[in-house]
């Protein structure tokens, strides 16, 4: 992923400046929905940015992704945790190795959006 080539421009531009992304992906049933999301890892050099109102690129960040599973009749409530699951999680410590873990997950990078666009719940 260094070249930024599985990526487009404007998810590798987003994982850099720290915003999560997120995917729907196949739950274990009708009844269930499941997303992974990514969440860049902040360091002290962001939040001197942010106290100072802006956002710093890094293209040295680490990540961490979840993929977690929810009932789909309370997804769209406050309580859409309960029934929730975690199925999986990894750590990755820079873009190379998330590219892995997506690979391994059978997930397309160009698949993620952000997540105002998407359903999921957190």
């Amino acid at each position: 992923m260094n070249d930024g080539s599985d990526w487009p421009t404007d998810k590798l531009t987003a994982l850099r400046l720290g915003r999560r992304l997120v995917v729907e992906v196949p739950a274990s049933g009708p009844d269930r929905r499941a997303f992974v999301d990514i969440r860049p890892a902040r360091s002290e050099p962001d939040v001197q940015a942010r106290d100072e109102g802006w956002v710093r690129s890094d293209v040295e960040r680490s990540f961490r992704l979840e993929h977690w599973e929810y009932d789909h009749e309370h997804i769209d409530g406050f309580d859409y945790d309960l029934g929730a699951a975690l199925i999986r999680s990894a750590d990755a410590p820079d873009e190379s190795e998330l590219s892995t873990v997506l690979n391994v997950w059978g997930i397309q990078p160009g698949l993620f959006v952000y997540p105002w666009e998407s359903d999921d719940p957190r």
